[in-house]
């Protein structure tokens, strides 16, 4: 019987890349570069800095300029962190019914806790979810199983009474590494890893958040 669901955040519960796009946008435009359509952007909104970076200038960690505009992408993200990020249509409504079946919910995301926090309070959220654990919280990052284990361990439920809904294939990697059963939102940013998502390993995909209720 599941007693818990776990969420993952960009792309699942919210749809953060409008604001994501408006920083990686703002730093090519101050380079004299085009604005990207958000609907390529939101292919690589659930890599967040790392996926956008590669997206808008062909760098990768460890490359020599890196870490400044990492830096400078993330200030500012944060100066315009919810002028358009919003819940996915139906999330609400699968909360209440989430929670009218007294049953817990939480996060589990690779953004950090400096943007998860304060987005959960400006979406209403932060007083609602049971748990959150962010990129850092733990030694080690989706699609590493650690960050799912330490959620149940906070919930206090099992592996078998737990459910992942997320968007990447990290999220069913992580999720069936924990013991988790995944579930792959299809209406979410899905992101570029060259495998279609039926083929992530997960036994169920949803087209809207209304057809989790099916697997709880």
């Amino acid at each position: 019987m599941i007693k818990a669901v776990l969420f993952d955040f960009d792309g699942t519960l919210a749809d953060t890349a409008p604001d994501l796009g408006h920083a990686l946008n703002r730093q090519r435009m101050d380079r004299g570069m085009p604005s990207l359509p958000i609907d390529l952007i939101r292919t690589e909104a659930s890599s967040g800095a790392r996926g956008l970076l590669g997206m808008g200038f062909q760098i990768k960690p460890g490359d020599p300029s890196y870490e400044e505009m990492c830096n400078e992408f993330l200030n500012f993200y944060e100066e315009r962190l919810c002028q358009d990020t919003i819940l996915f249509p139906g999330i609400n409504e699968l909360l209440d019914e989430i929670e009218s079946r007294n049953l817990l919910w939480g996060i589990v995301t690779n953004k950090a806790r400096r943007f998860t926090g304060p987005l959960l309070e400006q979406l209403g959220l932060a007083s609602r979810v049971s748990c959150v654990v962010c990129g850092g919280d733990t030694a080690n990052f989706k699609p590493h199983p650690e960050p799912l284990l330490a959620a149940i361990n906070i919930l206090n439920v099992a592996p078998s009474e737990c459910i992942y809904l997320g968007d990447d294939i990290r999220d069913v990697e992580a999720s069936l590494a924990a013991g988790i059963e995944p579930i792959v939102a299809m209406y979410g940013y899905l992101g570029d890893c060259g495998v279609a998502p039926e083929s992530w390993g997960a036994k169920h995909l949803i087209e809207n958040p209304q057809d989790l209720l099916r697997h709880i």
